[in-house]
C-alpha cells in the first residue's frame, strides 16, 4: 500500500497518520498538505523522519500538482482528508470552502481515476488493489429535532456553506463510483476532538479563554447538541473502512457522546480548575452568551451501528475520559499552542 493522506498537516490528519504508520501493510505514506493556517508540521515531528514518510506541499486546486503526487509516488490508496472546515468561515468567506471542498476533490479524483482505470496508465490498477476513501462530515445531514440519529440513509439537507461544500464532495465520490467504476468508500463523522486541533474550535477556545481569564463566548442558549468523537478514535475508524469497508458504501462514525455545548464549557471549566496549577477557580464565571450564529443546526447524532455491524469498530473512550486527557493534553502543551497561533 503506498497510501495518499491529504490534509495530513491538520488535526485529524495528524492523528490518523501517527495512528496508522507502523501498520505493516503501509510501504510508503504520502501526506499532501497546502499548510493553510490550519495545517502545520509541528503536528508531525513525531513520525518527519520516519522511514516510510513523505510531505508534499500541495494545494489541492493545484491539479498539475495532485497529478504529479499521485504518480510519482505510485499512489495506490487514498484518505482524503484536506477540506477548509470551520463553518464560522465559511459563512463570512465561502469561497475558499467551493474551491477547495468541491473543486480539490474533483482534482484529487480525476488524478486517481486517470492512474488507476487508464487502460494506458502504467500505475492501472484493479478494484480490489486500490481505494478511494472521502472523509466527510454529518453536517452534510442537516439539523435533528430532538429526537432520532442521523443514518447513511438521512436525505442530505446542509444548511451552511461549509456543510454545502461537504454534500457536494460527497456526491462526486459518489458519482465517479457509479459512473467510472471507482473504488470509493464515504465516511460521515460527527464532531472530532483531541490533541492537535487547531485552536478555532470549540473545545480548545474555551481552554484557552479559560487559562487566559477571558470571557467564554457560547452561542445562543447554549443547548444545541453535538455528538463528540475523540480523534483517535476516529482513526481506527478510517482505517477500518479503508482496509476493509464495502466498496460504495458510507459508514457514518459517531462517538455516542451527545452532548450541549453548555455541558461542555461548564465541564472544562471544571476540569482546569481542578488541573491547572495555579488555576483561579470558578472557571464558569466566565461564561457570557452570544447572538447565535446564522443557520447554527440545533442538534446533530450519528448512529454508528453500521460499521459496528460489518467492522466491528466502536469507540474505545468515553466522553468523560477522552476530554479530561484532551484538557491534559493541552495544558501540558502550550507551546505547541503559542507556535499554531496566528499573532
Amino acid at each position: 500500500m503506498n497510501l495518499l493522506v491529504t490534509g495530513g498537516a491538520g488535526f485529524i490528519g495528524s492523528n490518523l497518520i501517527q495512528h496508522v504508520i507502523d501498520r505493516p501493510e503501509i510501504t510508503r505514506l504520502v501526506n499532501l498538505d497546502a499548510l493553510t493556517y490550519a495545517g502545520h508540521l509541528a503536528n508531525l515531528r513525531a513520525v518527519e523522519r520516519h522511514p516510510k514518510y513523505a510531505f508534499e506541499k500541495v494545494d489541492l486546486r493545484d491539479k498539475d500538482g495532485v497529478v504529479r503526487v499521485v504518480r510519482q509516488h505510485a499512489i495506490t490508496h487514498v484518505l482524503h482528508l484536506a477540506a477548509e472546515s470551520h463553518v464560522d468561515r465559511s459563512i463570512s468567506g465561502p469561497g475558499d470552502f467551493i474551491t477547495t471542498n468541491i473543486l480539490g476533490t474533483f482534482n484529487l479524483l480525476e488524478a486517481v481515476r486517470d492512474a488507476w482505470l487508464n487502460p494506458q496508465s502504467p500505475l492501472r490498477r484493479g478494484p480490489d488493489q486500490c481505494r478511494f476513501h472521502h472523509v466527510s462530515t454529518d453536517e452534510v445531514y442537516g439539523s435533528l429535532g430532538a429526537t432520532g440519529l442521523f443514518t447513511e440513509t438521512t436525505p442530505y439537507a446542509p444548511n451552511s456553506p461549509y456543510s454545502a461544500s461537504k454534500a457536494s464532495s460527497d456526491l462526486l465520490v459518489r458519482a465517479y463510483h457509479h459512473t467510472y467504476g471507482l473504488p470509493v468508500v464515504t465516511t460521515n463523522c460527527s464532531n472530532n476532538y483531541g490533541p492537535f486541533q487547531f485552536p478555532e474550535k470549540l473545545i480548545p477556545v474555551v481552554i484557552q479563554k479559560v487559562l487566559a481569564r477571558q470571557s467564554i463566548p457560547v452561542y445562543g442558549d447554549g443547548l444545541n447538541v453535538r455528538d463528540w468523537l475523540y480523534v483517535r478514535d476516529h482513526a481506527e475508524a478510517l482505517w477500518q473502512v479503508c482496509q476493509r469497508g464495502r466498496t460504495g458504501e458510507t459508514y457514518n462514525v459517531g462517538g455516542h457522546n451527545e452532548c450541549a455545548n453548555l455541558h461542555i464549557v461548564q465541564l472544562i471549566c471544571d476540569l482546569i480548575d481542578e488541573l491547572a496549577p495555579g488555576a483561579e477557580g470558578n472557571s464558569r464565571s466566565l461564561i457570557t452568551f452570544v447572538k447565535d450564529r446564522p443557520g447554527h443546526d440545533r442538534r446533530y447524532a450519528i448512529d454508528a451501528s453500521k460499521i459496528e455491524r460489518e467492522l466491528g469498530w466502536r469507540p474505545a473512550y468515553t466522553f468523560e475520559t477522552g476530554i479530561r486527557e484532551t484538557v491534559q493534553w493541552y495544558l501540558a502543551n502550550q507551546p505547541w499552542v503559542a507556535e499554531v497561533r496566528p499573532t
